[in-house]
């Protein structure tokens, strides 16, 4: 991706300007003489901890890709292209794209040709380094390769060794599971605890001893009987795996992720979750052609690993009723999060499913300790439908959001989980009965403490309709701006803001702090009030921007550095209203048409400090200038509130 020239270097003056110059890369050239006329030039970059530089070649919409120009004196050729280390691509959290690049110390590598006797070869590399955070502007470096002053003999000369993915782990200091990590690990417990509710279906539960007592019956020993329940259970892995893998190679490791905002994906979606939730309450039941299981059955009874793969796939089918909605939920939450989550998904959830038909025909006595089937599988079925409507309404709000028709404002939102979660509390007290279910005696101890937990947590929203926060399922509801009554009501009013009048261009936004969603009007009020400008990349549809607004933004001396020394300027980069005809244009960066304000804000973004992720914080001068280095999230109140209070400082 190229930058405008002038963004270049009204960029590269600013940061020049400021008490801290953020310059985490070295350089160092090197020859090697190969043979007679032979020569390898390296260009070796060391890198300071946990920043990172981009391969030679990146995938469209990425960052920069490293480039190295050399200027060749006559009588020296190039030998083929310029090498970096062969490794592979992996998961960059600022683009949302698998890419290749090198922590602490890469070489980038070309040979040439000469019979001179000396040279010198001047060269310009071209480059961009970035942490797990944001982006340094694009920069480049003049070198040089001077023969015979700094030629490495080869016999004296030192392997150099390339730190990669391979190695990342040398020389780094913090020890903590990346941010990946713990979202692909979070996914993978929720989908277990998924799959275990599954189990507990009545489409699931009651084939445990029957698929078992088949397993163990039918082998002509025990230790036979245990090996084909275990590949039974392997089989329903393998099976699950799979759907996940498909599902992830039809649309795309990273294709899935950019849906996350798109509003036919969410419209979708939210269908798709109602259809699942009323056929979990009751109304219908959703099954697979008959077909698929009578010829899953077929395959089933024959031996060996075709009759167990077979076995396996029988339930899916069968189960599907029980089973869809929970994986198809899984699946959205993962298409939403994209790379390989799905994959991951249903590996846990496949995971939960296996283990009891693998563990009861190790300990086949366990059969006798399991809760007879009954009507409490129907509650377990019925309670994850409200859960599924729950959950649909997020996506339904996403699109609203996204296409700002406040047609799903934030007190109808938590009014209808409200509804929702007092619907489920009423059922699990036994007062509010579905026609499908069996007549009941009363209610165990634990449906009742269940009962009690939904019924507190349906009292902890309520508060919500008034104004407070509800930090507890923050990212969730739209934010408190969205709203028919932005300033809250009564006692649990959120205005702080003691000012009776608006800016021209400006808006109440979260935390009735006055916000420009202009970049030219906020910048225009900071020049006339003399005060610095807070950058807000964000998106209507972004869960960790409305996470930092939530969490840090309403913390007291947080608020008061945003709500009195410094001008807002939110910016949302999914904003899908169209900009007037005149106003669109080709982007620079990226090469794409722009045609709506979100673009616009995301093409400013990416033209000017090299980021595409949400949230982006960066701080600048009435010059526009940045004041010191952007950040991006940063749930930690003390970091955020600091580098807040740092950059107003120097700016003073």
């Amino acid at each position: 991706m190229l930058r405008n020239l002038l963004l270049i270097i009204v960029f590269s003056i600013s940061l020049l300007s400021q008490a801290q110059i953020y310059d985490p890369v070295s350089w160092k050239t090197s020859i090697e003489k190969k043979d007679h006329e032979t020569y390898l030039l390296s260009i070796t970059a060391t890198l300071e901890p946990e920043w990172k530089i981009y391969g030679l070649q990146v995938p469209k919409g990425g960052p920069l890709a490293t480039e190295i120009q050399f200027e060749l004196p006559n009588g020296i050729t190039l030998e083929g292209n310029t090498t970096q280390p062969e490794i592979d691509s992996h998961w960059d959290p600022i683009f949302q794209m698998n890419i290749t690049s090198f922590k602490n110390k890469v070489s980038f590598s070309q040979i040439i040709r000469t019979s001179l006797s000396s040279f010198d070869i001047p060269a310009t590399i071209s480059f961009m380094v970035c942490n797990d955070q944001n982006c340094l502007p694009p920069t480049q470096e003049n070198l040089h390769f001077s023969f015979p002053n700094n030629l490495k003999n080869s016999n004296t000369s030192k392997t150099f060794t390339i730190s990669s993915s391979n190695d990342e782990t040398k020389n780094v200091t913090n020890t903590s599971i990346p941010k990946k990590d713990r979202g692909v690990w979070s996914l993978f417990f929720i989908s277990f605890l998924s799959g275990f509710a599954a189990l507990l279906t009545p489409c699931v539960f009651p084939m445990i001893p029957l698929t078992v007592s088949f397993f163990t019956k039918q082998s002509k020993t025990k230790a036979k009987g245990i090996q084909n329940a275990v590949a039974y259970g392997v089989s329903i892995i393998l099976l699950y795996v799979l759907l996940g893998t498909i599902v992830t190679s039809i649309f795309g490791a990273d294709a899935l992720n950019a849906l996350s905002t798109n509003v036919w994906f969410n419209l979708i979606f939210f269908s798709i979750l109602i259809l699942f939730a009323i056929s979990f309450l009751g109304a219908f039941e959703i099954r697979l052609p008959q077909r698929w299981s009578n010829a899953a059955d077929r395959q089933s009874q024959k031996k060996g690993i075709i009759g167990i793969l077979g076995m396996a796939l029988a339930l899916a089918i069968v189960s599907f009723s029980c089973t869809g909605p929970i994986v198809g939920t899984l699946l959205v939450e993962a298409a939403s999060k994209g790379g390989t989550a799905p994959i991951i998904g249903m590996l846990g959830f496949s995971l939960a499913i296996a283990l009891p038909f693998s563990l009861f025909a190790i300990f086949p006595g366990w059969l006798q300790s399991l809760p007879k089937s009954g009507g409490w599988m129907q509650s377990v079925k019925i309670t994850l439908g409200f859960l599924e409507l729950a959950l649909a309404l997020k996506f339904l709000s996403n699109a609203d959001m996204v296409l700002q028709l406040h047609l799903l404002e934030r007190e109808l939102f938590l009014a209808l989980w409200i509804g929702i979660f007092l619907a489920l509390t009423l059922y699990l007290f036994g007062i509010l009965k579905f026609s499908n279910e069996a007549p009941s005696l009363g209610i165990g101890t634990g449906r009742a403490l269940l009962a009690t937990l939904v019924l507190s947590f349906t009292m902890y929203l309520i508060p919500g309709l008034w104004g407070a926060p509800i930090k507890l399922i923050s990212g969730f509801p739209p934010p408190a701006n969205y709203s028919e009554s932005p300033q809250g009501i009564g006692p649990l009013s959120m205005n702080h803001n003691t000012s009776s009048w608006l800016p021209e261009g400006a808006v109440y936004g979260t935390h009735q702090l006055v916000t420009f969603k202009n970049y030219d009007e906020g910048l225009a009020y900071a020049k006339k009030i003399k005060k610095p400008i807070l950058l807000d990349f964000t998106g209507y549809a972004c869960v960790n921007c409305r996470k930092m607004e939530e969490k840090v933004w309403a913390d007291p001396k947080v608020l008061k550095l945003l709500n009195e020394s410094v001008v807002l300027i939110s910016l949302y980069v999914d904003d899908k209203r169209e900009l007037p005809i005149d106003e669109q244009y080709v982007s620079r960066a990226t090469g794409k048409q722009i045609k709506t304000i979100g673009q616009k804000w995301s093409d400013f973004q990416i033209s000017n400090y090299k980021a595409n992720a949400q949230p982006l914080y960066v701080l600048l001068d009435l010059n526009e200038k940045i004041i010191h280095q952007p950040i991006a999230y940063t749930p930690e109140i003390s970091t955020y509130y600091n580098w807040l209070l740092k950059g107003i400082q120097d700016f003073k």
